[in-house]
């Protein structure tokens, strides 16, 4: 099995000549890929390479005077960008009530809901490997701009485990962040196919706010992950950032684009922190069962107004791209099983009654069997049950509504 990282290492530029050279390409190649967007949005989203090949390359060589290979990068980086947003809709399906019959339906979306061409903001360019960046034996990068090829230093400390000759570097990134230049590079490497022959242990894992994470594994073992201080500090960047947006000065402006970094930074650095504990914990030959958390909220509205948006708006979709990463690194797999009923099924008797649960009291008392426990808990047992049945061979297990044991 073939796993992808994302290295981001910071370049060390020594003069304004080369910080000129980067943002005159990266500029270029925005307009050029806001030309190719425009293009498919008005040709019905023709996403044939060969097509817009045929089509488009003379004219993004005339027009914004790239080389061969930036020119085929910017029709490969649109067609990317249109098929992500084309999986972001599907995903995301209109919901509306018919006002007659207060009936909810549901609508898939596809490209046709667009109402403009998707824009590119940002500066940046992707490079090809060897065609448009390489790793010299020097140590330096070599980065290939409009005025040709550039050697800058990378700045990144552990960059040397990336060179043991198991990894395999593609395309990479050149952006500007906060003044600073950093390159993206795409990392794979080959590692063993997870075998469910082989697990040692099965672990599920419920995801919150209070806590952050709740694991419950094979053994009857709950470890609780609190997320009380991460709510807590949340807090008050959100209040912060509320003061800043009613000032609305421009240093006020600045001051909120780089809280936002701060920020993002701080839930990066926690999700790492908790994936990598939990990879450590469990060792190799772990699946890890998640639930899958497409239109689920976690918005409560028993919480005062300061609190609602952090309890919401947590990264779970990094910390499940950071644990996926980690656990492949160790021989060990992350499964998504159906969330439906997994908070409100007793695991003892198995009957589903949403009334069991008392969320004012995080707690699920069944009044079946008279079972009692902490909600998520329960959640990250019914999980774990799920990941049994699917290392027992149901492809995509999932709970059915019953009110009787």
């Amino acid at each position: 099995m073939e796993m992808q990282v994302t290295i981001k290492t910071k370049l060390k530029i020594s003069n304004s000549e080369i910080a000129l050279s980067f943002s005159k390409t990266m500029e270029q190649y925005r307009q050029a890929c806001n030309y190719v967007s425009e293009y498919i949005f008005n040709h019905d989203f023709d996403m044939k390479q060969s097509r817009l090949n045929k089509e488009l390359y003379t004219k993004l060589r005339y027009l914004f005077s790239l080389k061969s290979q930036m020119a085929q990068s910017v029709i490969r980086t649109v067609i990317a960008r249109y098929k992500t947003v084309k999986t972001q809709m599907a995903r995301r399906p209109y919901k509306y009530q018919e006002p007659n019959t207060g009936e909810w339906y549901r609508e898939v979306r596809d490209l046709n809901w667009l109402h403009k061409p998707i824009s590119f903001n940002h500066p940046q360019v992707d490079l090809q490997r060897n065609r448009d960046w390489s790793y010299l034996s020097s140590g330096q990068l070599s980065i290939n701009t409009l005025d040709g090829r550039i050697k800058v230093d990378p700045i990144y400390h552990g960059f040397n485990q990336y060179l043991n000759g198991t990894w395999k570097f593609g395309l990479a990134k050149l952006l500007k962040s906060s003044g600073k230049w950093y390159l993206h590079i795409s990392a794979t490497k080959e590692v063993t196919d997870f075998d469910k022959q082989t697990v040692k242990h099965v672990v599920g894992i419920d995801r919150g706010l209070r806590f952050l994470v709740t694991s419950y594994d094979e053994q009857g073992k709950t470890v609780f992950f609190d997320g009380q201080a991460i709510m807590r500090k949340r807090a008050k960047y959100q209040k912060l950032r509320a003061t800043l947006q009613a000032k609305g000065t421009k240093s006020a402006k600045r001051r909120l684009k780089k809280l936002s970094g701060r920020e993002n930074r701080w839930i990066s650095d926690v999700n790492h922190c908790l994936s990598k504990t939990l990879v450590q914990k469990y060792g190799t030959n772990t699946l890890f069962v998640l639930e899958n958390l497409n239109g689920v909220s976690f918005e409560r509205t028993d919480l005062p107004k300061a609190l609602r948006n952090q309890n919401k708006s947590w990264a779970f979709y990094q910390l499940e791209q950071f644990l996926t990463y980690k656990a492949h690194l160790n021989n060990s797999e992350v499964v998504q099983v159906s969330a439906k009923y997994t908070s409100q099924r007793c695991p003892k008797c198995g009957v589903i009654k949403k009334d069991n649960r008392n969320h004012a009291k995080h707690e699920y008392h069944c009044d079946n069997c008279g079972y009692r426990s902490n909600d998520d808990r329960i959640g990250s047992m019914n999980i774990q049950l799920l990941g049994t049945q699917y290392i027992s061979g149901q492809e995509q297990p999932k709970f059915e509504l019953t009110t009787n044991a």
